[in-house]
């Protein structure tokens, strides 16, 4: 990470909104050197939950051992398996064998949305998460991600559509809560136009973070150009002064 754009970034963020939480971000590295490892999962755990700890200022790295869900670990990129019948698990459900979550109508709708979802390459043995003003020169981050507050999100995602003729500079896709900051963004990212991901909307995530949070997941590319514009857009007007007079 570039410490000039760090620090100006972090300049802009309290000018703009004040003391909201600062985002975390992710990357892949092959050695988390100093970075403590996530515990190993006493049974299902869910990584959002977890983040808590990062959200906080403590960084962590997480491998395939470390990640208690299935849905975690195909969403990050170290597995291209789901649980057997999970296009029944997501949706109806098999009666006397599995109760279903009914986020889906039908299993063949699961199934095609699956389809269309390839999994992303993980590269390297751990996934590391770190708070942004924790990044250092040698940290290259995919996405950076926010937990944030409806009013927090306005600013997020007005800027994000700032430099967007078609008004389109946010997807909210279905999915889990962890596809919504990890999966989602990596592959904007590699788009030529990439747009934020506001997502949490996952229920089975939702009791890890605030009843007011969602997140908004930024690929570094677009990031780098919302950070740039910010200084010309609304930010600067008494429009939003008093939006953050409550922040």
């Amino acid at each position: 990470m570039n410490q000039k754009f760090k620090n100006s970034f972090l300049e802009k963020w309290a000018a703009y909104f004040g003391e909201s939480e600062l985002p975390i971000t992710f990357f892949y590295a092959e050695d988390p050197g100093n970075v403590a490892r996530a515990n190993l999962p006493n049974g299902h755990s869910c990584i959002v939950c977890e983040l808590a700890l990062v959200r906080k200022g403590t960084p962590l790295a997480w491998n395939v051992q470390s990640l208690g869900c299935g849905g975690s670990r195909r969403y990050l990129g170290y597995s291209d398996k789901m649980r057997p019948g999970f296009d029944y698990f997501l949706s109806t459900g098999i009666e006397g064998k599995m109760e279903g979550e009914r986020y889906i109508q039908k299993p063949e709708m699961v199934r095609e949305m699956m389809a269309g979802m390839p999994c992303i390459p993980a590269n390297g043995r751990y996934i590391i998460f770190k708070r942004f003003d924790q990044l250092t020169p040698d940290d290259e981050p995919v996405a950076v991600i926010f937990f944030a507050k409806p009013d927090v999100l306005s600013g997020l995602f007005t800027l994000a559509n700032f430099d967007q003729p078609g008004g389109d500079g946010v997807i909210a896709p279905f999915g889990s809560g962890c596809s919504a900051i990890v999966h989602q963004p990596w592959f904007q990212g590699e788009t030529e136009n990439p747009k934020a991901v506001l997502g949490m909307f996952d229920a089975s995530a939702r009791p890890c973070v605030p009843k007011d949070v969602l997140s908004f997941a930024i690929p570094m590319k677009k990031f780098v150009t919302m950070v740039g514009n910010m200084d010309e857009s609304f930010l600067i007007t008494e429009t939003w002064r008093t939006v953050k007079k409550r922040l």
